[in-house]
């Protein structure tokens, strides 16, 4: 289950990095697409960050928590 745990913590730096290299593309470019998605993608990154984190926590408080 720990493993399970650290691979969806992989994954959610992942996604996390994709985000916001997405919103930091759009926002060096400007235009329409910065308009329409800029802010959307900013909820995203947070979202995603948010559960990166809380899955980082329970990934080091595992043990602790199930044995």
């Amino acid at each position: 289950m720990k493993t399970v745990v650290g691979v969806l913590v992989a994954a959610g730096l992942g996604v996390t990095l994709i985000v916001m290299g997405a919103g930091m593309v759009g926002m060096f470019r400007g235009g329409e697409f910065n308009r329409k998605y800029g802010n959307v993608l900013m909820r995203c990154r947070v979202a995603a960050q948010a559960t990166t984190v809380a899955l980082l926590a329970l990934w080091f408080f595992y043990d602790d928590l199930f044995t």
